[in-house]
């Protein structure tokens, strides 16, 4: 049984929803597993993931995020192990804005923008066709302070803001929006979605780019030193079919609110897909709610948190250095 393995645990940082889920569920190592059976070694714990894999996908259904705390993860080589447990595909990470290094097999940084920059919710790479349906988040280095990965519920915010803006939402489900980004040749770390074209599209020749670019909705532009992407319309609204709900699944406020650096204009970066802008007032209001269902639990080092991507979005909060979190994408 998965429950003499697992222990499912509280922090005050929890949400606990009508259904009695709790957002996220907190799995520890269960103090009174034999010690044959006890996760208290990496080869334990790859094997008990292995072993329970359609429980842990269980829990992962019911709530939608599952933080992993207490085991013996220390190293992005123990997390690489985690990760291959689990037995989901890799996704390449072609499209993505963020300025990202890979760490070892299918593990690399998340974002690599600086400390002082607030990264706000978003789907992962819900500007592209292609996206990953979870995600893994580890934290190899606890930050100083601050540096949280918080989440919320894609379908709580999309009913709030249907409740409080019915008619933008009704546009969002007509039109979806449009993404515009502008990239130079190569990553600038120094912005939070400084990736460059040849990361991006993982090739330094301008053709294969353009046809990975059209793979995943993306249409390029080349201007001088720089290229123009614009990807969509693409759905803003999507229906999550595992769960038969509709969930808030796209990356407006992150584009509005901070697509912003020497080569982009944020509220250049996003519009309906008719091409109409968006209004200010309402992007913002949805940061506010955001905001308010949002969960923080703050990083231990070795915890590791595992996302589905289609029920959840994610986001950086600043933070006082040190902190290195890894992250790897599952298709």
């Amino acid at each position: 049984m998965a429950e003499e393995l697992f222990s499912q645990v509280q922090v005050p940082q929890q949400r606990l929803y009508d259904n009695g889920v709790q957002f996220p569920v907190i799995l520890s190592p269960n103090p009174t597993a034999s010690s044959h059976d006890h996760p208290h070694s990496l080869i334990n714990f790859t094997e008990a993931i292995k072993v329970h894999k359609l429980w842990l996908q269980s829990r992962l259904n019911d709530s939608g995020a599952i933080l992993f705390r207490g085991f013996p993860v220390n190293s992005a080589s123990d997390f690489n192990q985690v990760v291959e447990a689990f037995g989901f595909e890799e996704l390449p990470y072609v499209g993505g804005a963020a300025p990202r290094n890979k760490v070892v097999g299918r593990v690399f940084t998340a974002n690599d923008s600086p400390p002082d920059q607030k990264i706000p919710f978003h789907h992962e790479m819900a500007q592209v066709l292609e996206f990953p349906s979870k995600l893994f988040f580890f934290c190899e280095v606890e930050p100083g302070s601050g540096g949280e990965t918080a989440i919320v519920l894609g379908h709580v915010v999309y009913e709030r803001m249907k409740e409080r803006h019915p008619e933008f939402v009704q546009q969002l489900e007509e039109h979806g929006l449009i993404y515009t980004r502008i990239l130079s040749e190569d990553d600038d770390v120094s912005s939070a979605i400084g990736r460059g074209w040849k990361s991006t599209f993982l090739t330094d020749d301008k053709r294969v780019a353009e046809e990975r670019a059209a793979k995943i909705g993306t249409k390029m532009e080349w201007l001088e030193d720089v290229v123009k992407t614009v990807m969509g319309p693409i759905p803003a609204i999507r229906v999550d079919e595992s769960r038969q709900r509709k969930v808030w699944f796209n990356s407006m406020v992150i584009a509005y609110t901070s697509y912003e650096d020497a080569r982009n204009d944020p509220t250049k970066a996003v519009k309906f897909g008719d091409g109409r802008p968006l209004p200010p007032h309402i992007v913002y209001d949805c940061v506010r709610i955001l905001e308010e269902e949002s969960v923080a639990v703050p990083w231990q080092k070795g915890d590791f948190l595992l996302l589905d991507n289609w029920a959840v979005l994610h986001s950086r909060r600043s933070f006082t250095p040190p902190r290195r979190i890894l992250a790897s994408l599952c298709k």
